[in-house]
């Protein structure tokens, strides 16, 4: 997830991601990528349990490239810490992915709703 001073709303975006894992029995990770945020969400993250990523060069791309880049697993499920995007729903997302050639993993793209 990347973001920038989302203190509001990064707790129920980190809150449905880590549901919605269990869940579906999926081994996987919550990243915050944080792109300078000075209004304390990083310590929500953190006590979440979720890995920051501090991303130090300015703008969303920057965010999300980071957060992409330092992701463990194979596959990549993205959404805005705003509750812009849906966690509760990672299952629609389906299982077909594409493979990124700038990063050796596996995305798609859906605005789950």
């Amino acid at each position: 997830m990347p973001y920038l001073n989302e203190a509001e709303t990064l707790g129920i975006c980190i809150e449905k991601a880590q549901k919605s894992l269990r869940e579906l029995d999926i081994a996987g990770e919550v990243i915050i990528a944080d792109n300078c945020s000075t209004d304390g969400s990083q310590d929500i993250a953190t006590r979440m349990g979720t890995r920051v990523v501090p991303i130090v060069a300015k703008g969303y791309g920057s965010a999300l490239m980071g957060g992409i880049l330092a992701a463990r697993g194979v596959y990549i499920i993205m959404g805005d810490a705003d509750d812009s995007y849906n966690f509760s729903n990672l299952g629609k997302a389906g299982r077909s992915a594409s493979s990124s050639p700038a990063t050796g993993k596996h995305d798609l793209g859906s605005r789950i709703s």
